[in-house]
């Protein structure tokens, strides 16, 4: 089969590797039809995860369809269209048992496109199937589904609920990508009084004010000011950082209340100042976390009801031999005003396009 293999720091292709196979009694192998690509992605193409050994496949989201199983899976079969999760959960370890499940210990958490191969592929091999892999409603479509196997509940669960977003608060969202985005919507599920986004690249700003975004600040020019004069000085409540670079850890420290939350969802590769000479008497509380997707099958049902708005994020689509050209325009977001490009062949109602 075909897959986007990671051969080393600024190294991949779409070549071929050996096809998949069912090695455990848990397993499932999933006949791909819809991926994506990740900024957790970039990362490791620039080097910033160095446990991911070259010649692993990677992405770690995908819809397809059940074509073997193990004998110890009970809740699918083939046949059945599935959303692959990007966190896989053995079930019975102590993390696992507390729905803990990125935390896992049996052999899962965020292993797809990590620690093994992954989703960006003709096929994949899914471990802990029964845990790993939804079954999907008819009416979700592929491309939004998707949406559902990553940046939704991470956003809801890292971001959103570990940030304790209540009504009334005001919410800052440094980093307007798929995952700020996402923030940005479940956020609102909770009524704050004010969501402000903030981003370097005026489409993905505009892109926030569709999503719900009260107001808007450029990333260069000092948005801990507009929090400020929006709050009568007090700063933001919550503050989630969905970008991963130092530069934006810090500025959220400096867009917090006294007694309020910063969520850290960014994938960092480097470190980060944490002026503790500055917060130490301010009552802040700093979460971090990689998701759990206990949250999921919710997320699903308020897909299936049109609840949440993932076409919105969607604006590239590829065919899966054109990853190469999906990951450039992914890459150069800026100049692309890429969100989430989705690979998948297209459905007889639609028309897969190459992004200029």
């Amino acid at each position: 089969m075909k897959g986007f293999v990671f051969h080393g720091p600024g190294q991949s292709a779409w070549s071929d590797v050996p096809d998949p196979e069912v090695k455990e009694p848990t397993d499932a192998v999933v006949r791909v039809d819809t991926t994506t690509i990740c900024g957790t992605d970039l990362h490791i193409l620039k080097g910033d995860l160095p446990e991911v050994r070259p010649g692993t496949v990677l992405g770690h989201e995908a819809v397809g369809e059940i074509v073997e199983v193990g004998d110890d899976v009970r809740t699918v079969r083939p046949g059945d269209r599935v959303l692959v999760s990007c966190i896989s959960a053995c079930g019975r370890c102590h993390y696992c048992r507390e729905s803990a499940y990125g935390q896992c210990r049996g052999g899962g958490g965020w292993i797809l496109g990590h620690l093994i191969d992954g989703t960006q592929a003709e096929y994949v091999r899914v471990p802990f199937a029964d845990l790993s892999v939804y079954a999907l409603p008819g009416m979700v479509e592929s491309k939004d589904a998707v949406l559902l196997a990553d940046i939704f509940p991470t956003a809801y669960e890292v971001g959103v609920r570990k940030g304790h977003v209540r009504p009334s608060d005001t919410v800052a969202i440094v980093g307007a990508g798929p995952i700020g985005l996402a923030a940005i919507a479940t956020a609102r599920l909770f009524g704050p009084e004010r969501i402000i986004a903030v981003d370097l690249a005026a489409s993905r700003l505009e892109a926030a004010r569709r999503l719900g975004a009260d107001a808007v600040a450029d990333a260069g020019e000092v948005p801990e000011q507009l929090v400020a004069d929006l709050t009568d000085g007090l700063g933001a409540d919550v503050v989630i950082e969905a970008v991963g670079v130092p530069e934006s850890f810090e500025l959220c420290t400096r867009m917090v209340r006294p007694g309020g939350r910063v969520a850290n969802i960014g994938v960092h590769g480097a470190p980060a100042v944490l002026h503790l000479e500055d917060l130490w008497s301010r009552n802040v509380t700093i979460t971090t976390g990689l998701v759990d997707t206990h949250s999921t099958p919710t997320l699903l049902r308020m897909a299936a009801a049109g609840r949440l708005p993932t076409a919105q994020l969607v604006t590239h689509s590829f065919l899966p031999d054109q990853m190469e050209e999906a990951y450039d325009v992914f890459a150069r977001a800026t100049d692309t005003g890429a969100l989430k490009v989705v690979l998948g062949e297209p459905s007889h109602d639609e028309v897969a396009v190459r992004a200029a």
